[in-house]
């Protein structure tokens, strides 16, 4: 089975094994048509290119990310554009839905795909990239070339494991004949089991479903899946410079029990109900759905036991998809959107707070926003792919791209580390990344920035072992594992985020 080189798996778990390390110690037809190439993959606005894909399978629908090709937006159209893009994601979500249900007229009429599917959703993308135009056009000056970021495509999923668009090279693979041994659990036998003649493939990812397209018919795929125990170790401990601000503070916020979920982001698309098309686990603020302002976050009740923290704290629901569905089958963000199966409730949820490597933080300001990892990076590329998966006993391995096979006893694991740099003015950013960054390889933060506690969440689970669970996604993402993100909007009153700042610059650990 083909995985992200260990090289490509390093670079971007690093981001959060570096700052986790202190957690650790602690079916479609086939067609043949023409296929665009990811729009993601060139230039950012540049229209996708055709190019000959014959009898591959078509899985998805490809369209630029529009906010990507956006000149700074003014704060006084901010609103109206949030709108549009978040329009923009229906209309893809839409479109979809129909590619969907017609793959097999596709099938027999490819020109159909243009005239029923890509057209219209062609001509609508163009219709709100207009509004959108307008809306800058009156407070700056318009911006030229949007239309470029209306062009959509069909795209196929070369799949069985190969990430298309994520930059891997076919001859960059990591060596078969790996130890399984290493890392595991105490008292586990590696002898027991042998990951070379397992085959994730073997086993039914969904209970009568399509084989290998998960509960929902769209993903996952067998082929997004590997056993933990033949990936190599490639997590290194983060080096500490001198001066570095080793402590850390924990807060306790729970693990969702009382059932808090939403399709809401009020970070990417604030007053648009169902802005996510997927479902959200929320702990910490009670108030945060798509209308929350930064007044009702602040009012709003806490499930974190120290009542000054009320930031919150979400991410995709993780389903098994056993053939079973969930309450919320025939809503928004779940089976409407194609997101179906049992949500999992995590076993163990880990807020902590981390410093710098290169010198002390800074305070946070209230209510900073903070998006890591990309929804879209199935079809974006992996440029802002920053979640980590793996197993328990085995988080010296981390995988981006596939989702892990744990051995029996083992759980799986989720980790984000966030962008630990600040521009030191805004609380957000038109793309919602541009005031944030990650520090540098030297543990520095970039000209410009300054250094601000850095969260890292690790989120597990107790499922049964195999290739039978997924995060939720926008419908076209198909449930990739590389799609996984974080959001956190910091509520911290005043006078904790002071103790949090102290504890890490004098070294303390503190809950």
């Amino acid at each position: 089975m083909r995985r992200t080189s260990r090289k490509k798996r390093s670079t971007l778990a690093n981001r959060a094994i570096a700052a986790s390390a202190a957690l650790i110690l602690g079916g479609g037809g086939l067609v043949a048509v023409n296929v665009y190439a990811s729009a993601g993959e060139g230039p950012s606005g540049s229209p996708p290119t055709r190019t000959q894909n014959v009898g591959r399978q078509l899985s998805t629908i490809d369209c630029p990310e529009a906010v990507n090709g956006l000149p700074e937006v003014p704060d006084q159209a901010r609103g109206e554009v949030d709108r549009e893009l978040a329009a923009m994601d229906t209309q893809i979500t839409d479109a979809y839905r129909q590619f969907a249900d017609r793959k097999e007229q596709l099938a027999r009429d490819p020109g159909l795909a243009e005239n029923a599917v890509l057209g219209p959703l062609r001509g609508k993308r163009a219709a709100s990239l207009d509004r959108i135009g307008i809306a800058i056009g009156r407070v700056a000056q318009r911006p030229e070339g949007l239309e470029s970021l209306a062009g959509c495509s069909l795209r196929a999923d070369d799949g069985q494991g190969q990430n298309e668009g994520q930059g891997q090279d076919p001859d960059d693979q990591d060596p078969g004949g790996q130890d399984p041994g290493q890392g595991e659990d105490p008292g586990q036998d590696p002898g027991d089991q042998d990951p070379g003649d397992q085959d994730p493939g073997d086993q039914d990812p969904g209970q009568g479903e399509d084989a290998g397209r998960g509960q929902g018919g769209n993903g996952p795929e067998a082929a997004d899946f590997v056993d933990i125990r033949s990936v190599q170790p490639d997590a290194d401990r983060p080096r500490q410079r001198r001066g570095a601000s080793r402590g850390t503070f924990t807060t306790d916020c729970g693990r969702n029990e009382n059932g808090k979920f939403n399709p809401d982001n009020v970070i990417v698309a604030p007053g648009v109900s169902n802005g996510a098309h997927h479902m959200h686990d929320y702990v910490g603020n009670q108030a945060n759905d798509a209308f929350a302002s930064d007044d009702d976050l602040a009012d709003g009740a806490t499930t974190c036991r120290n009542q000054g923290d009320r930031s919150t704290y979400y991410w995709p629901v993780l389903r098994l998809q056993n053939g079973q569905d969930e309450n919320d089958v025939d809503a928004d963000g779940g089976g409407r959107d194609q997101n179906v199966g049992e949500i999992q409730t995590p076993s163990q949820v880990t807020l902590k707070f981390v410093g710098s490597p290169a010198g002390r933080v800074t305070a946070m300001p209230r209510f900073l926003r903070i998006i890591t990892g990309d929804a879209k990076a199935f079809t974006n590329g992996d440029a802002n792919a920053n979640a980590s998966w793996s197993c328990t006993g085995f988080e010296d391995r981390q995988l981006t791209d596939k989702y892990p096979i744990c051995p029996e006893g083992s759980q799986v694991v989720r980790t984000f580390a966030f962008q630990n740099c600040w521009d030191g003015q805004n609380t957000d950013s038109a793309n919602h990344r541009t005031h944030v960054a990650f520090a540098q390889e030297n543990g520095r933060c970039p000209n410009g920035f300054r250094a601000v506690p850095q969260l890292v969440q690790r989120i597990v689970y107790d499922v049964p072992p195999g290739p039978g669970f997924a995060v939720d996604s926008f419908p076209e993402q198909l449930h990739k594992p590389i799609t996984d993100h974080g959001d956190f909007i910091n509520v911290f009153d005043d006078r904790l985020m002071k103790k949090l700042v102290r504890c890490i610059n004098d070294g303390r650990r503190c809950r």
